[in-house]
């Protein structure tokens, strides 16, 4: 991008039952590609498989608008950043960022991050979340799979 031309800002706002199809595109190609960087690609189910088990919409679902098309969504429930996915095609382009951000201004203090998926872990230790442990058990939405991640905490205020 010429250094003369504004990058696009990232637009944030709440979820919409229209939003549901592209969703389901963003998570099921980013969680194929966090799956395939923790060595658990078989693992993978899609996300109308997967959420109402994992409860994508206990809480507060926010999607991220770039260039007029949602590019990613996060969830908050209870304090914890429960999903944050960012179309692969558009990644590092500060939508994951936003919406980690939004995310803690709604109070989410906690996150848990699959080993090996070191781009996300390093986006919240970039944003003030540090490691608070190992989990080492099951793979959440699919029990079938051992699975091994970090719980993340960040500091109030």
């Amino acid at each position: 991008m010429p250094a003369d031309v504004a990058p696009t800002a990232v637009l944030l706002r709440p979820y919409a039952p229209d939003d549901w199809p592209r969703l389901c595109a963003i998570h099921d190609l980013a969680r194929l590609g966090e799956l395939r960087a923790a060595g658990l690609e078989a693992a993978y189910l899609t996300l109308a498989q997967t959420a109402e088990n994992e409860g994508l919409f206990d809480g507060t679902v926010t999607v991220a608008v770039l260039d007029g098309e949602v590019q990613g969504f996060a969830a908050v429930c209870d304090g914890e950043l429960t999903w944050l996915y960012v179309h692969p095609a558009a990644q590092r382009r500060g939508i994951g960022r936003a919406l980690l951000r939004r995310a803690i201004d709604a109070g989410a203090l906690t996150a848990e991050v699959l080993v090996g998926n070191a781009p996300a872990l390093q986006l919240y230790l970039s944003e003030g979340f540090a490691i608070d442990g190992r989990i080492d058990g099951r793979l959440a939405g699919n029990a079938r799979f051992a699975a091994s991640g970090y719980r993340l905490r960040r500091a109030a205020g």
